[in-house]
């Protein structure tokens, strides 16, 4: 297997994100996305964690059977929350065993099952700690160019960013719409003498419906981004809604690119279309295949 740390290293990284299905009807539409995806030759992908035992299972199936059973570099995702010391530790080391070298650390959002422990580790530099320790891992970590929405302010979350990046390997930042939250992102790491690697997270907007959920998670619609699929709404429906958000993300893209980005890393929702067609867009696909 490859370590991302790896890659980076060679050259600019193309990678996907899923979630581990839920249910047979979830987990059809992620073979099929898969399947799609696969050729396009992605650097590596990634695969998230929700918390506890299930959850847990879920993504070391994913992840493992990825490794397995498809040419795909997979990142799992690991969380704090909810878990004990010993138990993340338990979870890393049967990564390990299994052959799996990339992770992914994070806090992780606080267990809605009122059952659940906290969990004893609090931020994702003390699983970043944890993983360094056992040994053996490429390790990321999260990067919000808006800032997380737990910090206090900007300044804090840079700060606090910067410390957790000093011990992990790169970043991934939550998706954005704008080329300037990214670079100032970056530029304010440099300040603090930190350049590892920092991957922009994409993720298009292909309704109308869906805006508000995006403020939700942390990164709200600017409203020039609102007024053009507004106005494809009215000239089209949802479906030049759809090609229109596509559009939008290529635009990121294409000025990210220029920028000299390590690579972009596509927040898929397991559906393969946008991914496909943004790629298709930048000349990846093909170019990723011949490579």
């Amino acid at each position: 297997m490859t370590r991302i740390t790896e890659l980076l290293a060679a050259g600019s990284t193309y990678s996907f994100e899923f979630f581990p299905p839920k249910n047979d009807a979830e987990q059809a539409t992620l073979v099929r996305t898969l399947r799609d995806l696969e050729p396009l030759a992605p650097s590596f992908v990634s695969v998230t964690y929700r918390g506890g035992a299930e959850s847990r299972q879920r993504t070391y199936d994913l992840v493992t059977g990825m490794l397995r059973t498809t040419s795909l570099t997979p990142m799992a995702h690991l969380i704090c929350v909810a878990h004990t010391r010993l138990e993340l530790a338990d979870i890393l080391v049967a990564y390990r065993k299994a052959g799996v070298e990339n992770l992914m650390a994070l806090g992780g959002d606080p267990p809605t099952d009122p059952g659940a422990a906290p969990g004893e580790l609090t931020h994702a530099i003390e699983l970043v700690e944890l993983a360094r320790a056992i040994g053996g891992f490429a390790i990321g970590v999260a990067a919000h160019p808006a800032g997380h929405p737990a910090s206090p302010d900007l300044v804090t979350d840079r700060d606090r960013l910067a410390e957790k990046l000093r011990l992990a390997d790169f970043a991934i930042t939550q998706f954005f719409f704008e080329a300037a939250e990214y670079v100032g992102l970056v530029e304010d790491l440099r300040a603090r003498g930190v350049d590892k690697p920092v991957l922009p997270g994409i993720m298009p907007v292909t309704s109308l419906a869906s805006i508000p959920r995006k403020e939700g998670m942390g990164a709200a619609v600017p409203p020039w981004m609102v007024a053009r699929l507004e106005a494809a709404d009215r000239s089209g429906g949802a479906e030049e809604v759809r090609h229109e958000g596509v559009a939008i993300a290529t635009e990121l893209c294409e000025e990210l690119l220029a920028t000299g980005v390590p690579g972009l890393h596509f927040y898929t929702l397991n559906r393969s279309k946008a991914t496909r067609e943004i790629y298709e867009a930048l000349g990846l696909g093909a170019s990723r295949q011949a490579g």
